[in-house]
């Protein structure tokens, strides 16, 4: 059985002569808006799962800074611990040492910080348990035994890189949709300049008597089956190129994640019969268009 559409099976296609370079021209843009497309996808898509991976990595976790006097830092410490330990809806918590609050500030000012003449606040990390505890109430019993402590549930880290997420998402889809009408302004010119080179034969046509639909076809088929082609190259060339970037080891740590994961290597798959369904409308579009203003 023959699946493919009716009009990538028809003969119309020799009743008209190469379009020379436009056909060209059409398959190199395809291929180069589908090598752009797997870029934007892969990119994006991997800064909203690395913004995704910090958002959930904040969404169970806290800090408590403790600024006391020193004489007071130790009893305002124990004081914090004591009053986390009793708060239902958390997991566990620990106050941590100096080493651990120098890896914290090292990416800022470096691994040889003298922590010890610096006045730093106490530092102690709190895991939420599944069923959440009371911010509110948990601040009203730390002012209450340590006027030090203060909570910092990470709400202002999280709303932002969600935020961030969605964003990416967002501009993911803008650029793939930028790049479609990129390329279906491109086809609609070159079907423009195909009829135009071929007016003569188009008259012909139409004195033995084809018909506009049946010469439309001719160009549609053409387009379309070039965009096709070229776009199935470029998604190629992007998933090749996608899958031989660094890993995560030989880049630091920079890339993590970059690329596609899984299932999500079937995703550009879509681009080529997306971009076939865009040459097949702007070209019959535009083929209608043109040949009701030919003589």
């Amino acid at each position: 059985m023959n699946l493919l559409p009716a009009f990538l099976t028809e003969p119309q296609g020799g009743v008209v002569p190469p379009s020379g370079p436009t056909a060209w021209l059409t398959t190199a843009t395809a291929a180069a808006m589908a090598f752009l497309a797997v870029f934007a996808l892969a990119l994006s898509i991997a800064s909203g799962r690395l913004a995704d991976r910090w958002a959930s990595a904040l969404d169970r976790s806290a800090t408590v800074r403790i600024s006391a006097p020193e004489g007071q830092m130790d009893l305002q410490t124990a004081a914090v611990l004591e009053v986390l330990a009793t708060t239902p809806g958390i997991a566990s918590a620990r106050a941590l040492d100096q080493s651990e609050q120098q890896k914290l500030l090292e990416p800022w000012f470096g691994p040889d910080l003298p922590l010890g003449d610096l006045p730093l606040p106490q530092l102690v990390e709190i895991t939420e348990g599944p069923e959440g505890y009371d911010r509110q109430s948990l601040r009203l019993r730390l002012t209450g035994e340590a006027p030090g402590a203060v909570l910092d549930d990470h709400t202002r880290w999280r709303a932002p890189l969600a935020d961030a997420a969605a964003r990416l998402r967002a501009l993911a889809y803008t650029c793939v949709l930028l790049i479609g009408g990129a390329m279906a302004a491109m086809i609609t010119l070159a079907t423009r300049a195909a009829l135009a080179a071929n007016a003569q034969v188009i008259k012909v046509l139409r004195l033995v008597g084809a018909k506009d639909t049946f010469i439309a076809r001719a160009f549609v088929r053409r387009f379309t089956l070039r965009a096709a082609a070229g776009a199935a190259l470029g998604t190629a060339f992007g998933m090749e190129a996608i899958y031989l970037l660094p890993a995560q080891d030989a880049a630091g740590g920079f890339l993590t994640g970059l690329g596609f994961q899984g299932a999500g290597w079937l995703l550009p798959l879509l681009l080529p019969p997306l971009a076939a369904l865009v040459a097949f409308i702007a070209t019959r579009t535009a083929a209608m268009a043109n040949l009701r203003r030919l003589p």
